[in-house]
């Protein structure tokens, strides 16, 4: 599949140089890493929350780290739950199942993204399948978060 034609569209309307990895099939952002031999906190991964209004936020995040549902509640003054996958399929039906491109203007989603990301130099996202990534550097993914909020909301994930 490779990346989908509206992140790519995105992309080159924004005007934003990026690289395109390919590695072997993985069902993760974790896994992705593994197969790309990248170190999993340069992967930033896409959760999709809602808050009680059916309002969606997808919260950006290292895919070593996990969401602090308190942190992130606290930060954005409102009650958050996953987004069932029955509607993740409908709002990202041009990605394979699992596979959301951490692009939340492509989707027209309200977004946060985790502090830590700005520590890095390269970060990679996912690109719509399971089988490839999108490479920016640090002063391109600044650029398409410029609008967006960032906190920190995230914790070390365990296993």
């Amino acid at each position: 599949m490779s990346m989908t034609a509206r992140v790519a569209d995105f992309l080159q309307q924004q005007q934003i140089q990026y690289d395109i990895i390919k590695h072997a099939y993985s069902i993760s952002a974790q896994g992705s890493a593994i197969a790309a031999r990248i170190a999993a906190e340069h992967i930033a991964k896409a959760v999709i929350l809602a808050d009680h209004d059916s309002k969606h936020l997808m919260a950006i995040l290292p895919a070593n780290r996990q969401i602090s549902l308190h942190k992130l509640q606290l930060v954005m003054s409102s009650t958050l739950h996953l987004v069932e996958e029955r509607e993740l399929n409908q709002l990202f039906s041009d990605c394979e199942q699992g596979a959301i491109p951490a692009f939340n203007q492509a989707y027209n989603i309200n977004a946060i993204y985790d502090d830590r990301l700005i520590q890095l130099s390269d970060i990679y996202l996912e690109a719509g399948d399971h089988q490839t990534l999108i490479h920016l550097t640090a002063s391109q993914f600044l650029l398409l978060m410029s609008n967006v909020k960032h906190a920190q909301f995230s914790e070390e994930w365990i296993h």
